[in-house]
């Protein structure tokens, strides 16, 4: 019972220390002060009026919003095959591999913001938005491959198999067979990689250049020129489209097909 309470209480620690700051941003959105604080004085929603009046904002994210699809979608199609020569094949250091694609997890996004930057903009003088894509694209195959790669590894190949001897070509087998049956994990691979790149702060930083600005480096530049809570409408904004995308998606796919 102590143990069970102990770990009741600690849950509930950890749950307010998530979702207080959550509330907190949503309170300080209405409030009528000209710089965030909390309590709030007043209410009004001219701070949400504001952020579709802030061009540089409303651009950035729609800037962040193709930036982070496009990326996605190219991860998805290096990334599947990658992950299913993996746990198709014996491929020599297949281990080794698999811990390399998981490093831009564990490495501190500034150093590989860093990385990229004299990769990218110093070595090979990319234009911005195709850096910009580049870095992206990076940070986002190695969710793909791993999240994929799990759901490979839990799949009977025989079945695989069974299509080739009945006439069916390896491709068409890989279309027909393999896809369907991890369909839930390229789904969950694809929200994880999005939802990474989208919120990408060290990359979009030091690959953004002069008119393109991914949407948290422009939040960056407003918050140190602009302190008022217009940050804070923002970012209830997305909270609320987050919240209604994951609704959709528990009608229409269903959240346990993606866990």
């Amino acid at each position: 019972m102590r143990k069970q309470r102990g770990l009741s209480i600690i849950s509930m620690l950890v749950f307010a220390f998530l979702i207080i700051p959550m509330i907190i941003i949503v309170v300080t959105s209405f409030g009528e002060n000209p710089s965030i604080q909390f309590p709030i004085q007043g209410f009004t929603f001219d701070w949400y009026l504001n952020v579709f009046e802030t061009n540089s904002l409303i651009q950035s994210f729609f800037l962040s919003i193709q930036i982070s699809m496009i990326a996605t979608i190219l991860a998805l199609l290096v990334g599947i095959p990658a992950a299913y020569a993996l746990a198709r094949y014996s491929v020599k250091g297949r281990d080794i591999l698999k811990s390399f694609f998981l490093s831009p997890a564990m490495i501190p996004g500034v150093v590989i913001g860093y990385a990229l930057f004299q990769f990218i903009v110093i070595q090979f003088q990319m234009p911005i938005f195709q850096g910009l894509l580049l870095g992206h694209f990076l940070i986002s195959l190695p969710y793909i491959i791993r999240v994929v790669g799990s759901s490979l590894e839990q799949l009977d190949f025989s079945i695989e198999e069974v299509a080739w001897t009945l006439g069916c070509t390896r491709v068409r087998a890989f279309v027909k067979i393999v896809l369907p049956n991890i369909q839930a994990g390229i789904f969950a691979s694809f929200m994880l990689a999005f939802i990474n790149s989208f919120n990408n702060i060290p990359v979009s930083q030091f690959l953004s250049g002069p008119g393109v600005t991914a949407l948290p480096t422009s939040l960056m530049n407003y918050i140190e020129y602009n302190y008022d809570p217009t940050v804070s409408a923002l970012s209830v904004l997305l909270m609320v489209g987050t919240v209604i995308l994951m609704y959709i998606i528990e009608k229409t796919l269903g959240l346990a097909s993606i866990s």
